[in-house]
């Protein structure tokens, strides 16, 4: 296969899977299933075998298109599933669609961030994490901490110079701190409650 081939193979899959996310992510708004608790916990309870993979979609869509905050779907993770599982199936959506995120920015540049990016927000963020020189230090930093644009900041890492290396062991140190305390949280909540 040409390198020629393999780049329009990328492109239509890519586009076919922003496609299907997108397709979902409407059902998802529609359905109730991103703005209603019990929504979601019956798509995902009905869903039995398939509940967890589902979930693990909806995180990677809360990443890649932003419906919904990621905070709230690791809650919804630790109620549906428990503290570990809940924390298992959240890291790996979020890893994915982070993934995903860092490299449709490198594929597509600025002007694919935007489509899913308000202006404000851009500027905003480029401004704050890209004038510096150490961009992987702030981005490693910025990871670590819950309230972080995390999911913008890995578009804005796509178009740096960074290695998919390097993006991938600071995603994997990094990202699952944020989910767990999130998941902590969502597992201390029936502790308050009662």
């Amino acid at each position: 296969m040409s390198r020629q081939a393999v780049k329009k193979a990328t492109n239509l899959t890519t586009l076919v899977l922003i496609g299907a996310l997108i397709i979902f992510s409407i059902y998802g708004y529609q359905k109730g299933i991103f703005t209603n608790r019990q929504q979601m916990e019956l798509f995902i309870r009905h869903s039995s075998f398939w509940g967890p993979l589902l979930f693990i979609l909806i995180q990677v869509a809360q990443v890649v298109i932003a419906v919904i905050p990621g905070g709230l779907t690791c809650l919804a993770g630790v109620v549906f599933f428990g503290p570990w599982y809940g924390f298992l199936y959240s890291a790996i959506g979020i890893l994915i669609g982070s993934c995903i995120n860092f490299y449709l920015a490198r594929q597509y540049g600025e002007k694919f961030i935007r489509l899913f990016v308000s202006d404000e927000t851009y500027e905003k963020t480029r401004e704050k994490f890209l004038t510096g020189k150490r961009f992987d230090v702030v981005f490693t930093a910025a990871i670590l901490l819950p309230c972080a644009p995390d999911d913008v900041l890995c578009m804005i890492a796509g178009l740096t110079d960074m290695s998919w290396r390097k993006f991938l062991t600071i995603l994997i140190l990094g990202r699952p701190v944020t989910i767990i305390v999130y998941s902590l949280g969502g597992a201390m909540i029936p502790l308050l409650m009662s």
